[in-house]
């Protein structure tokens, strides 16, 4: 067990090794009650959810979900965070639990008339459920099949419980959101339905072994989705929003750098975040995430790295305890489900 952003939260049950394959071939279950829950509601949600975020809102159907940006004014990522659209002026919104209390007094800094705002993150608790498996879990769970289309939002009993199949594994599955009082009986639900509980290190390997970004490592405050190849979640054509100026500019004048996946290619200790990286001779950065992929059996990091450095194929070098290991910047993501 270890504390994460104020929650005490485990790191493993059975190992990280077991618990990565589990999700990678059958289904894993993680406690995520620590993320943050908002929800948004009125006239003017949509119009200013636009105005704080970097995706469209305004294009989400009823019972959709994206991935979004909330950035400061220089363009650097505040949090990224999910959307979920309940109806036609409800949203919920799930933020990162190291963010919950800035996030909150970000938005609420900037509140529109017609909006409601309100931060249910002491009211809710979450499990995700990850892997080939999870629609035969949540078959058991609620006797409906899963909807197989990906970033789907579901009201289900009890009242204001949800369930959404998005994900942070790159594997199919969903995340459940309960009322604070049924989150232990929802636990032990999933594990008798057929989940194998899963701790911060499987979710730490799966999500890096699909080049996800978190929030505080590969995204920070200096840095704009841009520089982190998330522009796919930008839409630089909608109605200005907080930083957009700053992103204009910077596509115009070029990325200073970018955040590219690095593949060790000999055998080495764990990479670990905040190792420095070297090419040509020289120091150059350092990693902001690093593991060793179970599923590649090497080390694997991500870094940002110069723009004139950052195609794949790029040789680099990680140290490690005084010592370097040869590296390449790998193309996105590491990992690929087998056919």
């Amino acid at each position: 067990m270890v504390d994460f952003a104020g929650w005490e939260m485990p790191v493993q049950y059975a190992g990280i090794l077991a618990e990565h394959k589990a999700v990678r071939e059958e289904a894993g279950v993680f406690d995520i009650s620590h993320m943050g829950e908002f929800l948004v509601s009125g006239l003017r949600a949509e119009a200013w959810l636009d105005i704080l975020l970097t995706n469209r809102v305004a294009s989400l159907p009823v019972g959709q979900a994206q991935y979004s940006l909330m950035l400061n004014e220089r363009g650097g990522v505040i949090d990224d965070l999910i959307v979920y659209r309940n109806g036609p002026e409800e949203f919920l919104l799930v933020v990162n639990a190291s963010m919950i209390a800035e996030d909150a007094a970000w938005m609420l800094a900037r509140l529109d008339e017609g909006v409601e705002f309100k931060n249910l993150s002491e009211d809710f608790a979450a499990l995700a459920v990850q892997g080939p498996q999870a629609a035969a879990v949540f078959e058991k769970l609620f006797s409906r099949p899963m909807p197989a289309e990906r970033n789907r939002v579901i009201e289900i009993g009890p009242p204001r419980a949800f369930v959404l199949t998005t994900g942070y594994t790159g594997e199919p599955g969903f995340e459940w959101i309960v009322p604070v009082a049924e989150a232990a009986a929802a636990w032990r639900s999933a594990l008798d339905a057929g989940a194998k509980p899963c701790g911060l290190g499987a979710r730490d390997t799966l999500r890096l072994e699909m080049c996800y970004p978190l929030n505080g490592s590969d995204l920070s405050p200096d840095r704009t989705p841009l520089e982190a190849g998330l522009g796919f979640f930008v839409d630089l054509e909608k109605q200005d929003f907080v930083g957009k100026s700053a992103l204009v500019a910077q596509k115009s004048a070029g990325f200073p750098s970018r955040l590219v996946a690095l593949k060790v290619t000999e055998k080495s200790p764990p990479i670990r975040p905040h190792y420095p990286v070297w090419a040509n001779g020289e120091p150059v950065t350092e990693t902001t995430s690093g593991a060793l992929s179970p599923s590649l059996g090497c080390g694997i990091a991500m870094a940002y790295l110069p723009a004139d450095l950052a195609k794949p194929g790029q040789e680099v070098e990680i140290e490690v305890r005084g010592r370097k290991f040869r590296a390449c910047v790998h193309k996105k993501p590491f990992y690929h489900k087998k056919a």
